[in-house]
């Protein structure tokens, strides 16, 4: 089997480039070229100075990645989560989020077909038929649409071609009822046009005993690509997808036991397997002996009714104008978003409707050589309103979240290359940003309170605990709703010692931020197949607004990186090596959690408690031994650490839940994590593959093996035992038959052979104390057969 754009799966790496040569050619093999777009230029990978990895559409088709999640164990410096409901939670090197929502942006930048999503939903069931995805690392603060610390993930679909009738269609079987089907047709119309179609079903039963971590996904896009004269060419494009099924789930990991003679907390673990679901009678059975402190009982089982329906759709187009003095290019879109979805993850209900609404439009112009500079300026307009409707309920707890939010943002660029010798180059680049936010919204708290105290804590048994509702005046009896805020306002819950208060926490708010970030780089090309680069770039994330008392509004943060990079080939095209070291300083970093806000109750906020220091080295290495192997590694080193870490509970009837040193300070607990390693920031990461092409006269065996090594990591925000994971090992196989035709293949294939269930995020639930983990995917394994046409 010829390793075709479509069929060749690039396992193990970043990016690898693919087998140019014939593979029964006894000639010169070398490494193909891969083509990206970071720099908003077409340019080879090798001659990029920038920290970018690529992933392949035969990357995404051979690995079965179809959502965002799965990219995590093809790019070393990504962790990919989910963040419960529809969210997705991405960090990069350290830097990100565990927590998003709908009124907070994403330190990663999201591009999907050259526009920004802004809310971390959207990063969906973009994954099929796929040209390429660029992961570029560190601050994004010129050329692209919304400023981001972290990086930019740009998904790049498979683009018409004119006079070209082909498709492909990859149907894959496995277990856990899993089926994945894909495909595409290009077809030409007259001789300036084409018509590109393709669509995704994918579907697998849950990994967890209670049917939850499933799978459901449709998924349909149309691009029209017409070629208008010698020099103008538009594209249009629509997609529309529906997630579905019951998403993410949990398995209890374990409790906090609190002496309350001590003030301090001994973990007990649950003894559950990891792929006890939370609805799983054995775990119903577990969290029913779980105690709230707060309702002085024990926690009620949870109803076995999270769904996941959640839709996206959407409209671009991008118009091409060139002419001698360069090329200009025009991207409006529009992009729609509706949330309905409810999740259990952290053992309470998340409760999501929510409506997203975009509208963007970015006008570039990229030119000719001007001198010894070649320019691209341009600007970018984007505005969103999100409409949420929210409630998470914890039993003890209910807090109803309705808001509107408006962002509208401006932004100019200018990034220019200077060619200053034939071998040496010098990049600069500046960006001015104009953000404006507003929010209107007020999130409601109810608690159902122990009035009754015994030497052991508050006691009162028969108390009714609150039930899932849209609103509080569904709550029904025996609940009396407040009508006065605090204590004063409180009412009985029916006969027993309880008793229900309010807490209304408004936001009615707006805020303006301006800034200018720049980069600034050189490039040397050391010889025809080595360059040498250097750059300095700086990026922000604009504050915003949280529904919690308190913490109305934040901060933007900031974060510095310096790169120092080494791009070249050797031996003859056969060997790819590509060093980077980097250096990142991260100040008034935003902290998106479940905390306890300024009146004692939990809630969702955001807040500036940190800085951090991101720093190490990654090597990547391709080799092509002879004409029918290929070896590839990358090794990526990381020492993130928190150098400021710092924040305040208020002083409530048991001591704040953390693993970081907690001091009374006045009225509130001083929670200090300084010098705790950064989120999601493995110390090692090590990516390994191989790949062996046998020839058989006129058919080919293709056999793979890949494998990643991920160190201890910090997955959840408390920095409790449980959020931490040790170190892992996972490997994959593939074996593939087919024609040296390349017309098609039958391949056999497994996921994750040693079957060990990889925690990925690690919430945690303070009114239970109870500590839950979402794993990835266990060993998975199936049947795919691929047909070009």
């Amino acid at each position: 089997m010829r390793l075709s754009p479509l069929l060749v799966p690039l396992f193990g790496v970043a990016c690898l480039p693919t087998i140019a040569a014939a593979q029964s050619s006894s000639s010169s093999v070398l490494l193909e070229e891969v083509v990206v777009t970071a720099q908003r230029r077409e340019q080879s990978l090798q001659d990029v100075g920038l920290a970018v990895n690529v992933l392949t559409g035969s990357n995404m088709l051979e690995n079965g990645v179809t959502t965002a999640e799965d990219m995590s164990a093809q790019v070393p410096a990504l962790e990919v989560g989910g963040g419960g409901g529809a969210n997705t939670t991405f960090f990069v090197r350290g830097v990100g989020n565990f927590t998003v929502n709908g009124y907070s942006d994403p330190a990663t930048a999201f591009n999907y077909d050259d526009v920004y999503l802004a809310r971390p939903t959207s990063a969906k069931n973009m994954f099929f038929d796929i040209g390429r995805v660029e992961v570029l690392k560190g601050p994004q603060g010129t050329l692209y649409g919304r400023n981001a610390t972290a990086g930019a993930i740009n998904v790049i679909p498979a683009r018409p071609e004119i006079g070209v009738v082909d498709g492909y269609v990859s149907g894959s079987l496995g277990n856990y009822s899993s089926h994945n089907v894909q495909g595409a047709v290009n077809l030409p119309i007259g001789d300036s046009s084409a018509l590109r179609i393709s669509g995704l079903s994918a579907q697998h039963d849950g990994y967890m005993t209670d049917d939850t971590s499933d799978e459901d996904i449709q998924a349909a896009r149309i691009q029209f690509l017409t070629d208008l004269s010698d020099s103008l060419t538009i594209r249009l494009a629509a997609d529309y997808s529906n997630s579905g099924g019951k998403g993410s789930g949990a398995s209890y990991d374990g409790h906090y036991a609190l002496n309350f003679q001590t003030g301090e907390y001994t973990y007990v673990p649950s003894g559950l397997d990891d792929d006890v679901g939370m609805f799983d009678p054995e775990a119903q059975a577990y969290r029913s002996q779980q105690f709230f402190g707060l309702s002085g009982r024990t926690a009620d089982p949870l109803s076995d009714k999270i769904y996941l329906d959640d839709t996206y759709y959407g409209a671009n187009a991008e118009i091409t104008y060139t002419t001698a003095a360069g090329t200009l290019t025009v991207i409006p879109a529009y992009r729609k978003s509706e949330l309905d979805n409810l999740f259990a993850s952290p053992a309470f209900y998340g409760f999501i409707q929510e409506d997203d609404e975009q509208t963007s439009l970015e006008v570039r112009f990229a030119s000719e050589r001007i001198g010894l500079f070649d320019l691209i300026l341009g600007g970018h307009y984007f505005d969103e309103t999100v409409d949420g409707n929210y409630t998470f309920s914890q039993q003890a707890l209910a807090a109803y979240q309705d808001f509107e939010s408006d962002t509208e943002s401006t932004a100019f660029f200018v990034d220019a290359t200077a060619n200053i010798t034939e071998s040496f180059r010098a990049i600069a680049g500046v960006r001015y940003t104009s953000d404006k936010k507003n929010m209107d919204g007020q999130a409601d708290v109810y608690l159902v309170q122990c009035t009754n105290f015994t030497m052991f804590g508050p006691s009162c048994p028969d108390a009714t605990l609150l039930p899932l509702t849209d609103s509080a005046d569904q709550l029904g009896s025996p609940f009396i709703v407040p009508t006065i805020p605090g204590p004063f306002g409180a009412t009985p819950v029916g006969t027993s010692d309880a008793v229900l208060t309010w807490a209304p926490t408004p936001n009615h708010s707006s805020r303006k931020s301006e800034e200018v970030t720049w980069r600034a780089g050189i490039e040397f090309d050391i010889t025809q197949d080595a360059m040498l680069y250097a750059t300095y770039s700086t990026g922000y994330r604009s504050g915003g607004f949280s529904l919690a008392y308190g913490f109305e509004t934040f901060e933007p943060e900031y974060l510095d990186a310096m790169t120092l990079g080494l791009k070249s080939r050797l031996l003859d095209n056969r060997l790819q090596l590509n060093l980077e070291a980097f250096y990142w300083e991260y100040t008034d970093q935003q902290i998106a959690h479940t905390g306890v806000d300024g009146r004692g109750n939990q809630g969702l906020f955001v807040e500036n408690i940190g800085e951090s220091t991101n720093q190490g080295l990654e090597a990547e290495m391709v080799f092509l031994p002879t004409t029918t192997t290929r070896v590839n590694a990358v090794v990526q080193y990381l020492d993130a650490t928190y150098d400021k870490f710092v924040f305040t509970q208020p002083i409530g009837a048991t001591p704040p839940l953390t693993g970081c040193d907690a001091a009374i300070t006045g009225s509130v607990y001083s929670i200090d994590c300084s010098g705790q390693d950064a989120f999601q920031s493995p110390e090692w990461v090590v990516n390994l593959g191989v790949e062996q092409v046998i020839p058989m006269g006129d058919f080919e065996w293709v056999a793979k093996l890949d494998t990643q090594y991920k160190d201890e990591r910090v997955i959840g925000f408390e920095y409790l035992e449980h959020d931490m994971a040790d170190s892992f090992w996972r490997t994959n196989a593939s074996l593939s038959f087919a024609p040296t035709a390349d017309s098609w293949s039958i391949t056999a294939w497994v996921h994750n052979i040693e079957d060990e269930r990889q925690p990925n995020t690690a919430p945690v639930n303070t009114g239970l104390a109870l500590g839950n983990v979402v794993y990835e995917a266990p060993r998975t394994y199936g049947l795919r057969f691929d047909m070009n046409f």
